[in-house]
């Protein structure tokens, strides 16, 4: 070997040795499509309520920012919460710094909500498939609404999100505990 070609090799692993030394670790968060029955029966806990408070802190070895929202519950609708109910969802703002993971929902003190919570003590709840375990309720007036996730399977077949879909027509809050109770029925 000359030494011209010994040069472009050594060359040539130091620029991919460096490559791949720089290169962090990848990660990625991957939601599957949960149909409305999967969400309410494998959810541990699921209330409708009033977001009371949300504090965002640094959690973990790895030092990262997590939101802690308190909901005050108006109405149990799937185990038994106590009069408050607390979960995680992984992302918030300390400081200068904001966290924003796609797919994960953000709330505000004075959001009327339905929650599906998944999780077992001693570990705080977290939402059920991020944005699938929310439902925001919508007022219209005097009445409230619920409006559903924009992907919430149907089925095992592929489905399109089609905007104005009448599938996605806002429900009232009483029908859709109705919708929950029937589904738990069905189960049992």
């Amino acid at each position: 070997m000359t030494r011209t070609s010994t040069m472009r090799v050594l060359v040539f692993v130091l620029v991919v040795g460096s490559w791949t030394l720089g290169v962090g670790v990848a990660g990625a968060t991957v939601v599957l499509p949960a149909d409305f029955a999967t969400v309410v029966t494998e959810s541990t806990v699921a209330v409708h309520g009033t977001v009371v408070q949300v504090a965002s802190g640094l959690t973990g070895p790895r030092r990262t920012i997590e939101s802690i929202v308190t909901v005050s519950v108006i109405t149990p609708l799937k185990g038994t919460p106590g009069a408050t109910v607390s979960f995680r969802v992984p992302n918030g703002q300390v400081g200068r710094y904001r966290r924003v993971m796609v797919g994960a929902p953000e709330f505000e003190a004075g959001d009327e909500v339905v929650v599906f919570l998944q999780g077992r003590a001693p570990a705080m709840p977290s939402l059920f498939g991020l944005s699938q375990g929310v439902y925001r309720v919508v007022r219209d007036g005097s009445s409230r609404a619920l409006v559903t996730p924009p992907l919430m399977a149907r089925g095992l077949a592929a489905e399109r999100v089609v905007r104005g879909d009448p599938v996605r027509t806002p429900m009232p809050v009483d029908q859709f505990a109705r919708e929950v109770r029937s589904v738990l029925e069905r189960v049992r």
